[in-house]
Formats: C-alpha cells, structure tokens, sequence
C-alpha cells in the first residue's frame, strides 16, 4: 500500500479503511452463503406460582418438528427447542397441565385446550439491515378452546431475538443465537400476557377461577 506512513497519519488511516472495508465484504459474503441450522437448546424451570387451571397442550407433529425457510438459502430446525420452552412456559401458568400430539389424546374433560402453531419466521442480516446483527422474528399462534370444543380466542404472539455482535460468528451461530432469544422473548411473553387476554380473563370469570384463587 502506497504513502501509508504519511506524516499527517493519513496513510494508516486508509490502512484502517480497508482492512474495515474487507472485513465487512468478507462478513456479507458469509451472509449469502447457505445456512442449516438446528436450535437445540435447554430452557430454566420456570419459577412461578401457577393458577388453579387444567389444561391441555396440542404440540402436533407440525409444530414438534417445525422447519422455518425464511428464505431459500436459510433453514432453522425450531421444533424441539419450541417444544421445550412451552412445556416449561405453560407448566409455569397451569395447576394441571397434560401434553399430547392430538386433540384425540386429550384426557381431561375440562379446562382449557391449546393448540400452538408458527405462522411464520423471519430472518434479517447484515447484509439485509447494513447493521452488525443477526435478527430473528418468530410469530406465533395460540387456538384457545374450552375442553367440549368452544372457540374462546385465537392469540397473535410475536418474539423477537437478535445478536449483540455479528462480526465473531458465523451466520449459523449467529442465526441461531437470535433464535434462541427470540424463543426466550416468545416463554417471557407468554407467562406475562396469557392471563392478561381479554378472552381468558372473560372466562376465567365464567368460571369463578379468579374469586378461588384469590
């Protein structure tokens, strides 16, 4: 490289320059390249006091074994750790909680029946924002149904996780670092805000869950 020992210091500032300039093309060429990745991760007990409700969790095999494309270069294997972090997430709300893969499974003759699915995922990088992170938006939907099959809601609830810093990852790792926070964010939302829907607090009160737990 040319004068890069100028006296003003401008030659190591261009040395500077490039070396960013590389860095930044060899990180967005990794960005375009092709990623698998496996999200397998172990979620903390959840440390709540649960409400006297029964009910019953449908992970059905679409959801156990759900596989995002965000797009055609990127796969994200979700669904053994979306498993995991419900199970602990709902263990957490629920008194009496029963998981099964089909609603013909279902013992209990009342309380509540959920039914969790993925209505989509997405996945941004820095080749996509211009920023230095890895982001990962998980949009889920929960159907809520009594036990003898009434309709009580059908609950939106989006999470979202990114990387702190994309430059010492991969784009594999990064990805599914910003996952496994996105699922974090996802159990938070739901111990926060499942009992807040209109809909269940309607029913609560149907059934004088509220007044007994006082």
């Amino acid at each position: 490289m040319l004068n890069i020992n100028r006296p003003d210091g401008s030659g190591q500032k261009t040395s500077i320059k490039v070396l960013l300039g590389l860095g930044l093309l060899l990180l967005l060429s990794g960005c375009s390249s092709s990623s698998s990745v496996t999200v397998d991760q172990e979620f903390p007990t959840v440390l709540a006091v649960p409400k006297p409700v029964s009910a019953s969790i449908v992970f059905d095999e679409s959801f156990s074994t759900y596989l995002a494309q965000p797009n055609e270069k990127t796969q994200i294997a979700l669904g053994t750790a979306q498993v995991k972090l419900l199970r602990n997430a709902f263990t957490g709300l629920f008194e009496e909680v029963e998981f099964v893969s089909s609603k013909e499974q279902i013992t209990s003759t009342n309380g509540l029946v959920i039914i969790p699915s993925v209505r989509e995922v997405q996945v941004s990088t820095p080749s996509d924002n211009y920023l230095n992170v890895f982001e990962v938006w998980i949009k889920y939907n929960l159907d809520i149904e009594t036990a003898d099959g009434e309709t009580i809601d059908s609950w939106f609830m989006p999470a979202y996780g990114k990387t702190p810093d994309a430059f010492m990852a991969s784009k594999s790792s990064a990805i599914e670092d910003a996952a496994v926070i996105a699922l974090r964010d996802a159990g938070a939302k739901l111990m926060l805000d499942f009992y807040r829907i209109p809909a269940i607090y309607g029913w609560m009160m149907e059934q004088q869950i509220l007044e007994d737990s006082k």
